[in-house]
């Protein structure tokens, strides 16, 4: 009988990036067995599901609260499989909320916890460290900086590189991508990425369709929305009405390497944009009382990932008040312009991609693997 692997994710990024490391363990040790909280990604890769990953896909305090009821009922029914299947360790992914619960109930079994996606605890909550510093085995960090920082804190932690590193990039050459969707040659495009969830994109929505208007009323340009399998193409069509935007399913890489410009949501998708090299103008919105309630626990001098990781304002950040379609539109026309700010980010973006992909992080699945597997074999002493 194969040893047992309990492997959770809870958002779209996170079932991908624990499927490579699923899919690595599987070529290594090919008799263990996955059961858990899966997406589509993990399901392919052969993990037997226990709680589908869509049940967990919410952003936002307040948002979170109203789905409350329905989240607890997951944790139970995952932690009763982990009762009845006595796995061998667990890999935690991501969305803190619902795995650090998880996370200190299976450590009190005496399950071996590795958490791969480290918990923003260095922008906001820090009272979460001490219970990862106690229930964690390992932490697999995917951003150069966690590391010094969560072992400064006490918590066992690996940089592990960024699992995009080695993913992102086009499966069309740029006149193939055009000529698939019937886009003139000669004009600019802007692929327009409001996020992965249906209730951030309909927040995101009206000031894009207006930035969106201002710029196209100015110079003829292409507008692309490449819309995720979570959300939908439908869900778009019927919220952007008569607006010059053309929605696509998936495709995001296709459509932002080819673009001069993304208007891209705040959180992975502006990572995937620096690794393509593609100028962008980030922003992010949610609801009124999350941003009373949220912005003062948040210390931390930028809100996105390419910023943090550049160390500098690198990229526009346009943030709740701050996101309307004048200011989206006055930052995309600077950057659609040839010239030294357009040049300056291009730069920048090539530097932060290098930092998230050189030398040994260009493979983080098979540190991963080589990691969960040392545990796995009882060589890897319990950190406390």
């Amino acid at each position: 009988m194969g040893r047992k692997v309990l492997v959770s994710a809870g958002e779209a990024s996170g079932d991908l990036y624990a499927s490579l490391v699923v899919e690595e363990l599987r070529r290594r040790e090919p008799d263990l067995e996955f059961f858990g909280c899966t997406g589509p990604r993990l399901r392919d890769a052969g993990v037997r599901t226990v709680v589908d990953a869509a049940s967990l896909a919410v952003v936002g305090l307040v948002e979170v609260v109203s789905h409350i009821p329905r989240i607890y009922g997951e944790y139970r029914k995952l932690l009763r499989a982990a009762e009845e299947q006595k796995p061998d360790l667990a890999i935690l992914t991501d969305s803190p909320d619902f795995h650090l619960r998880v996370a200190r109930r299976l450590s009190r079994d005496g399950v071996p916890v590795v958490y791969l996606v480290a918990p923003q605890a260095w922008a906001w909550r820090k009272g979460r460290i001490p219970a990862m510093r106690r229930t964690l085995r390992r932490l697999l960090c995917i951003f150069p900086f966690e590391e010094e920082f969560f072992t400064r804190e006490g918590v066992a932690a690996t940089y592990i590189g960024h699992p995009m590193a080695g993913l992102v990039r086009p499966s069309l050459g740029r006149e193939e991508f055009f000529r698939k969707h019937r886009l003139p040659a000669d004009r600019p495009l802007v692929a327009v990425l409001p996020g992965s969830r249906r209730g951030e994109s309909a927040r995101h929505l009206p000031a894009l369709l207006d930035a969106v208007d201002r710029l196209y009323r100015e110079q003829a340009m292409s507008f692309v929305l490449p819309a995720s399998v979570t959300t939908g193409v439908r869900f778009f069509q019927e919220q952007i009405g008569p607006s010059p935007i053309r929605v696509i399913e998936g495709e995001s890489w296709n459509a932002m390497a080819h673009a001069d410009l993304a208007l891209a949501a705040s959180g992975t998708v502006t990572v995937e944009a620096a690794l393509l090299g593609t100028p962008m103008v980030t922003y992010y919105r949610v609801t009124k009382l999350s941003w009373t309630l949220g912005r003062h626990l948040v210390n931390v001098p930028f809100y996105s990932m390419v910023n943090l990781i550049a160390g500098r304002l690198l990229i526009p950040e346009l943030i709740q008040d701050d996101m309307t379609g004048e200011a989206i539109a006055r930052e995309a026309r600077r950057l659609l312009t040839a010239g030294p700010a357009r040049e300056e980010m291009k730069a920048g973006l090539a530097e932060v991609a290098a930092r998230l992909g050189s030398g040994e992080a260009s493979r983080p699945a098979e540190r991963a693997a080589a990691i969960i597997q040392e545990i796995l074999e009882g060589q890897v002493a319990h950190v406390s």
